[in-house]
């Protein structure tokens, strides 16, 4: 897979890119990295990316033409057109999509992505037309997309084939089921009074994962009750919640 970072602050993205299992992607081949400084592409000697809105107002908005010169210089470095109406083209925006575990997978599962990092007030409107679709990490303001961009990056970069050796570690992560993660013990069994639950002690791989569901399924509820109006669950999940009280 291959994704390209457009931003004004590509030093801002380095350091978090090569590390951990972002690295690993690149590393094993399974992710292709490269970042874009759109003011390069400026027009003016200056290299002026930003100006006032028209109708006035406070605040600056990227031009969209460095943009688009940037979106053309990838289209010819990978000898295909990407700013087709279906292309793979993100814009990180407040008006976008919320982003979540299904759309992670989604992403994942595409061969190229390219994603546009704001700042200021915003891109120009005009550049949203050159884009596939708008993602929006959370209802907070940030002071540029950079952040969004890596975690898009990371989120996906875990999920391609090989990069994570233990692929239950991922099947199990909160939101892979629709459900918040079970709580995790180690080492060692008590801490202060504070003791591993016996089940999780005891080698029944059947209780194990009963109680690791059950738990997972009371967090949910506790922390976040909006998601269980999604999950579908099967009969024997019913039965096992029932019988823990959990539903009725």
């Amino acid at each position: 897979m291959r994704i390209d970072i457009l931003s004004l602050f590509p030093d801002s993205l380095n350091g978090f890119l090569a590390q951990s299992i972002v690295r690993q992607a690149q590393k094993k081949k399974s992710l292709s990295l490269k970042i874009w400084n759109f003011r390069e592409f400026a027009l003016d000697r200056h290299a002026t990316v930003d100006d006032t809105p028209y109708g006035g107002g406070a605040g600056m908005v990227l031009r969209v033409e460095p943009v688009v010169a940037c979106l053309e210089a990838i289209s010819r470095e990978i000898g295909k057109e990407i700013s087709s109406p279906d292309a793979n083209i993100i814009l990180t925006a407040a008006d976008g999509d919320v982003y979540n575990q299904r759309l992670a997978l989604e992403l994942a599962s595409l061969d190229h992505l390219v994603i546009l990092c704001g700042h200021y007030k915003g891109f120009d409107e005009r550049v949203s037309h050159f884009s596939h679709r708008k993602i929006c990490v959370g209802d907070y303001v940030l002071s540029g997309g950079e952040l969004p961009a890596l975690v898009i990056v990371d989120s996906i970069a875990r999920l391609l084939p090989g990069v994570v050796s233990d692929f239950d570690s991922i099947n199990s992560d909160s939101h892979w089921d629709g459900l918040l993660g079970a709580p995790c013990y180690t080492r060692p069994e008590e801490f202060r009074g504070l003791k591993v639950p016996e089940v999780l002690l005891s080698g029944n791989h059947k209780a194990i994962e009963e109680f690791r569901f059950s738990e997972a399924y009371r967090r949910t509820a506790a922390c976040r009750p909006e998601l269980l109006e999604k999950k579908k669950l099967n009969k024997t999940q019913k039965k096992l919640l029932n019988k823990n009280g959990l539903i009725t």
